[in-house]
């Protein structure tokens, strides 16, 4: 069944329509639906769809005959393979001069790295060809860095041509309820920050089975398919895996400034910084600052990938009982006690979504620039604060307190949040404290007293 992505979906529709030459560019992480999305909108229509192979150029081309053959046998009196790309690309001209017609190649950079020339010689057919022809082009990778780069980039030969482009991310929480209407309202939001809203792994969630179970099947099993997920990830993508692997684990034990990773790790600041920014690229790592902050003094780095984070804090300090059959005894001692904790900064999330969400309607107070979490100094006190979420444009703000306890929220959360709320003075503010469980009675009639106050439950974000 064919979940989500309906935006991305009607803007391909809208661009087939046009019956004229396009070129889609469509781009993200291993695992997050690129291929479901492709075939879903080729499905009722005539298209050729290529995926590339790590091999050479005279492999992808004779696979890439076989492919074109398939859907246009009764046009292509197939006498051969291909000689060249050259001829290739001109018999898709023929056949999309008077007549619509999807190609699709997939890993595009699998394609490019076995024939260097391929983006050249796409350019010139497009330039030449294709732009006075029905072809629908799409271009799809995997790979973030070559994608933005040599695809996209202002240097890639290609660079001008597409006349869309999609990043496909994971789902929100909100896009993943679908997989997950089994479960729990609490429930759900544990699966979403174990999966961070991959569609695979989503896929992967048997509705059938508790939330201990399924991290048992998925994570904690020697053969579940996310045991060495990360691993595997890693070794597709990067060149040096274990050097990578250090940098992450040490995010994820709480290092967060460029000196104190690469300290860690062993590495000179200056190429420690070059491997974060080849995990930024592959949105496995953020670089993160104030979100009133421009300057990249205060700069931090945090595991952007849920995924990521839940395995390094659960999975990888554990595999070798994992291996050993103990997972169901790593869950009881090691998981079930710190998955509160650990939903701390999934919930923040969720409700940074909520925002985004309620932005969308016109819900909010005011238009917001950004949503982000803030920390600073406290002169009065003398200690650093941190905001789980402001958000703020001009005159207005509005702060967010985000918490994940089993215990009713009380007043005292209310007076915190209104002192630090101090520390950063606009002339309108509004207060929004966001809860699991609910409120206490006593913060509840204060709340009322105060039109700038707003309580909201979790259950209620739904």
């Amino acid at each position: 069944m064919f979940i989500g992505r309906g935006v991305e979906l009607k803007k391909l529709n809208e661009m087939y329509g046009s019956g004229k030459f396009e070129c889609a560019i469509i781009y993200g992480r291993r695992r997050v639906g690129k291929t479901t999305l492709i075939k879903e909108f080729i499905k009722d229509k005539k298209a050729i769809y290529f995926v590339a192979r790590e091999a050479s150029g005279v492999v992808n081309l004779h696979r890439f005959g076989d492919d074109v053959y398939f859907v246009t046998a009764k046009e292509f009196a197939k006498t051969a393979f291909f000689s060249d790309w050259e001829k290739a690309f001109d018999y898709i001209y023929k056949i999309s001069k008077d007549s619509r017609i999807i190609l699709a190649i997939d890993e595009y950079p699998f394609l490019a790295r076995g024939h260097r020339p391929i983006s050249s010689i796409l350019q010139a057919h497009i330039d030449a060809q294709f732009i006075r022809s029905k072809l629908f082009l799409i271009l799809c990778g995997s790979s973030m860095n070559f994608m933005e780069n040599q695809v996209l980039g202002y240097k890639s030969p290609l660079y001008g041509r597409r006349t869309a482009q999609f990043k496909i991310m994971p789902f929100s929480f909100f896009e993943s309820l679908p997989f997950l209407e089994s479960f729990s309202k609490e429930d759900k939001a544990v699966m979403y920050g174990a999966t961070g809203g991959v569609p695979e792994y989503l896929n992967k969630i048997d509705a059938a089975k508790s939330v201990a179970e399924n991290i048992i099947d998925l994570f904690l099993t020697a053969s579940g398919p996310l045991f060495e997920e990360p691993s595997n990830l890693l070794k597709q993508e990067l060149r040096e895996p274990a050097t990578y692997n250090g940098i992450i684990e040490a995010i994820a034990n709480g290092s967060s400034r460029l000196n104190e990773i690469a300290t860690k790790c062993g590495i000179e600041s200056n190429k420690c910084a070059k491997y974060l920014a080849s995990l930024i690229s592959l949105g496995i790592v953020k670089k993160e600052q104030p979100v009133t902050e421009t300057s990249s003094k205060k700069s931090i780095y945090l595991l952007d990938d849920m995924m990521f984070r839940f395995w390094y804090r659960f999975v990888f300090p554990n595999m070798s009982g994992i291996v050993s059959g103990f997972g169901n005894a790593i869950f009881d001692i090691e998981i079930h006690e710190e998955l509160s904790s650990y939903m701390g900064f999934v919930f923040e999330e969720i409700c940074k979504q909520y925002l985004l969400e309620q932005a969308k309607k016109n819900a909010l107070p005011f238009l917001p620039r950004k949503i982000g979490r803030w920390w600073g100094n406290n002169p009065r006190e003398k200690r650093q604060e941190e905001i789980d979420l402001l958000t703020y444009r001009k005159d207005n703000a509005l702060f967010c307190e985000c918490q994940w306890t089993n215990a009713p929220v009380d007043t005292d959360v209310l007076t915190a949040l209104t002192q630090k709320s101090d520390l950063l003075r606009h002339k309108n503010m509004w207060l929004w404290l966001f809860a699991k469980t609910g409120f206490t009675d006593r913060l509840v009639r204060e709340a009322k007293e105060h039109d700038h106050v707003r309580l909201v439950r979790y259950k209620d974000m739904f």
